[in-house]
């Protein structure tokens, strides 16, 4: 079973024990696996949405916000879209093996840096019961053994789910202990399992503020952290407004209580006047708060005055996860560029604009993790990229930027091949 009454220490270590036969699996013994949790997670359907109506009825009872029970609910239509992503990482290039750079040396040895499983991985998320099968799906095709750890939140709908992958995973070859679950323990248990070094290889979290503080206060096990996301969308003097508009719109409509909605939308002066009635209206009849700077309150035109709230300084820097978005009219595309870099997280970031010029000028300038020309900051994510999912979306710059894929779970080795050499 997924989930034991084992110690975190025992745990980790049966996963670095699974680690060292997981990497030497050949991909179609992986391949296998992920077909084979697909298959298990359609079937037992019925069963999964029971234990995740335990996870809802509670989260309500909790008080659980309208942004964390929609993360934690799983629909019919989510769980296939979950088993389908399982099948997309399957179709994927095996990264194991991947001959990264190759090339001879003047001596003749041949050098060759390859992809190679990094261990054991440790997931930590809060209230996203997809990440349980996302993240496990990932590890696998990728070499590597997960030891999950979900929120209390989401305890009923992560156990069926680790309990399905673990068990259809062994069914098709992997080992023991390649896929496993703790659960319980507080922040005693969070602080055992980050400081398992030399066992466990790297930590991601993926979850709020409070987390990953309580891991830096701990960790001795390498993070990667998967960030918050504080986004916005600038329309630039040259923009099609057209399109300013509808992508203003899906950034914040779409899915409003994922980290890559757009929080802040910022407006060119010179075009603030023709764009802002419009698409203040159309994020006011889909349902969205607007909380507005001056400038943007003077342009917004009579009908709309009652219906908007003064922005806060404090709103520049708000993750609101909500149907909520904070509007400032700016100068030019220098001051939005200062503005998202100084209250921005680094994590995804865009520009309507048919001036390639600014266009570069915000390519170059704005620090983030993911940056779109004329697009929507709703496509960060793994599964939008081709990786088939994501762990989440780091904004560190060593090692992993952007959605964590199967190829940010991997390391590399130097494999150095020659005739007999011996060095002069």
């Amino acid at each position: 079973m997924a989930t034991t009454a084992v110690s975190v220490t025992d745990t980790c270590l049966a996963a670095k024990a699974a680690s060292r036969r997981l990497a030497a699996l050949p991909t179609t013994v992986k391949d296998a696996a992920l077909l084979a949790i697909a298959d298990g997670l359609e079937q037992r359907t019925q069963e999964i949405l029971e234990a995740n109506a335990r996870d809802m009825e509670a989260g309500r009872e909790n008080g659980l916000g309208a942004a964390l029970l929609d993360r934690l609910e799983l629909t019919p239509g989510r769980i296939a879209t979950i088993a389908a992503q399982a099948r997309d990482i399957a179709s994927l290039t095996d990264p194991v093996g991947e001959v990264v750079e190759g090339r001879r040396l003047p001596n003749g040895l041949d050098v060759r840096k390859v992809r190679v499983p990094l261990g054991v991985i440790a997931v930590v998320y809060e209230a996203r019961p997809n990440v349980t099968i996302d993240a496990t799906a990932l590890c696998l095709k990728s070499g590597n053994a997960i030891v999950l750890r979900g929120s209390s939140s989401a305890a009923h709908s992560n156990a069926i789910l680790a309990t399905v992958a673990s068990e259809a995973a062994t069914s098709a070859g992997v080992p023991e202990g390649a896929v496993s679950l703790v659960a319980g323990g507080g922040r005693e248990e969070l602080a055992e399992l980050a400081t398992q070094s030399g066992v466990v290889d790297l930590v991601i979290p993926r979850g709020g503020e409070g987390l990953k503080n309580a891991l830096r206060g701990v960790a001795t096990v390498p993070v990667i952290y998967a960030a918050s996301g504080n986004c916005h969308v600038y329309v630039d003097a040259a923009a099609d407004l057209a399109w300013a508009q509808e992508i203003a719109v899906n950034a914040k409509v779409q899915r409003p209580s994922a980290c890559n909605a757009a929080e802040t939308l910022l407006v060119h002066a010179d075009v603030a006047a023709a764009f802002l009635p419009g698409a203040l209206r159309a994020l006011r009849d889909a349902g969205v708060e607007l909380r507005v700077d001056a400038r943007a309150r003077a342009l917004a035109g009579e009908q709309l005055a009652g219906e908007l709230l003064d922005a806060t300084r404090a709103d520049w820097d708000t993750e609101f996860l909500a149907l909520t978005l904070a509007v400032a009219v700016v100068d030019g595309l220098d001051e939005a560029i200062d503005h998202i870099n100084a209250h921005g997280s680094g994590h995804s970031e865009a520009i309507v604009s048919g001036d390639a010029a600014a266009l570069r000028a915000f390519e170059l300038g704005v620090d983030a993790a993911c940056l779109y020309l004329n697009a929507s900051t709703r496509f960060t994510d793994g599964a939008e990229f081709g990786m088939g999912a994501e762990i989440g979306n780091s904004t560190q710059k060593l090692h992993a930027r952007g959605p964590i894929g199967m190829r940010e779970l991997c390391s590399a080795k130097y494999v150095v091949q020659g005739d007999g050499h011996v060095r002069p």
